[in-house]
């Protein structure tokens, strides 16, 4: 890690993610915990945030608190401001000025204060000498964006951090936006993309400031068990060494990891009682994956139908219900909301009970798609043709 990298970890992420669990289940415990935060780190920005903006339910507006963190960050604030006002009097380093301007953002970054973090943070970019501190001030008003879960602001950030990398980032900036962006398309439910990004960042995390090593490796278990091969599942994400010493350490994985090893072993028994500790422990207690939760389920589920489907020509469907210890009735209407749309290329016989499977003609689309392919390339020369023609330049 150079020296210029700034990783301080502001805005508080954990936090944030203490503020969507209050959202969905009201609870005096986490507002205590929420407030002991804002006490702590005098958040008179955010607090306010909260009751007028947010409406957090339990949690009650006390006038006198806030006013004390007000009048808290206003001496720190002005005290700040005065130090950078010295500095440039004094004509001292601009690495000095640099520095002071960067506290300051960052000090409206922690308290809440989502407007002046950013137009002080781009303020000390203005400053900043070198391609890489300025990488780290757009990286952090990007966190800014993500602890107000503002996508659109977030990608804005993400797309000035990437600009600079790709003209100069050195690898241990490039490697934190990768975690970065990961997490940002999983939020906007790019899962394709964003499971090569997760998945690679298991092994070079250092993006602490944003999210925990824990965190990042529930990200690409979930993100990748709906697009990686089968293959893959085994050598990327069940045999990973990451991801087996974190679960040596824990059981925050299990539940994740059972499942994607109840589809890789074909152990359809235990597919859906993993599945149901997913959603419970892990989908709906995260604020990236929330939104998220109902696609996953509905992705995970088909994969597992496809897999077993894939092996037959046809298949009663008691004895699929069976396999996945689930109910006749139940998973006839689960894979009618799958057919029609073509996730699952069967049909039901209801009159026999019977699942027919429609196997690909691989050969036949590959034909297809060479005849089209040909078809594009001929319509592309011909057109080519047609404008040399009009400019004369056959004759030449």
């Amino acid at each position: 890690m150079t020296t210029e990298t700034v990783t301080a970890p502001v805005p508080n992420f954990e936090l944030s993610q203490k503020v969507f669990l209050a959202q969905k289940q009201e609870s005096s415990d986490l507002i205590k915990e929420i407030v002991s935060t804002i006490q702590d780190d005098s958040m008179s920005s955010y607090y306010h945030y909260l009751y007028y903006d947010l409406k957090l339910p339990g949690l009650e507006w006390d006038q006198s608190l806030y006013d004390e963190l007000v009048k808290t960050n206003s001496t720190k604030i002005e005290e700040l401001k005065q130090e950078i006002e010295r500095l440039q009097k004094e004509d001292e380093s601009e690495i000095d000025i640099l520095k002071k301007w960067t506290e300051l953002g960052q000090l409206y970054a922690t308290i809440g204060d989502k407007e002046n973090a950013e137009s002080t943070l781009l303020k000390t970019v203005e400053l900043a000498p070198s391609t890489g501190s300025k990488i780290d001030l757009f990286l952090t008003i990007s966190r800014v964006g993500f602890f107000y879960n503002d996508l659109i602001f977030t990608k804005k950030y993400l797309d000035k951090s990437n600009e600079l990398i790709e003209k100069g980032g050195d690898w241990e900036r490039r490697n934190r936006y990768k975690t970065y962006n990961g997490i940002y398309l999983m939020s906007i439910r790019n899962f394709k993309e964003a499971s090569k990004l997760l998945a690679d960042s298991l092994s070079t995390f250092t993006s602490t400031e944003l999210t925990t090593y824990e965190d990042v490796a529930k990200y690409a278990l979930i993100t990748s068990s709906i697009v990686f091969s089968r293959s893959d599942l085994k050598n990327k994400l069940l045999e990973s060494p990451e991801i087996l010493s974190i679960n040596s350490n824990g059981d925050d994985l299990l539940p994740i990891y059972n499942m994607i090893k109840s589809i890789y072993y074909t152990k359809y028994e235990e597919f859906f009682p993993s599945l149901l500790q997913t959603s419970d422990m892990i989908l709906t207690k995260d604020k990236y994956l929330f939104e998220h939760a109902n696609y996953y389920l509905r992705e995970i589920r088909c994969r597992a139908y496809n897999q077993l489907l894939e092996s037959y020509s046809s298949l009663s469907i008691k004895s699929m219900a069976n396999l996945f210890k689930v109910s006749v009735e139940f998973l006839d209407n689960d894979l009618c909301k799958f057919i029609p749309n073509k996730k699952l290329n069967c049909i039901i016989d209801k009159v026999d009970g019977i699942i027919q499977t429609n196997k690909f003609d691989n050969k036949n689309i590959q034909y297809q798609e060479l005849i089209k392919s040909g078809d594009a390339l001929l319509t592309k020369l011909q057109k080519y043709g047609a404008a040399v023609r009009l400019s004369g330049a056959e004759k030449v």
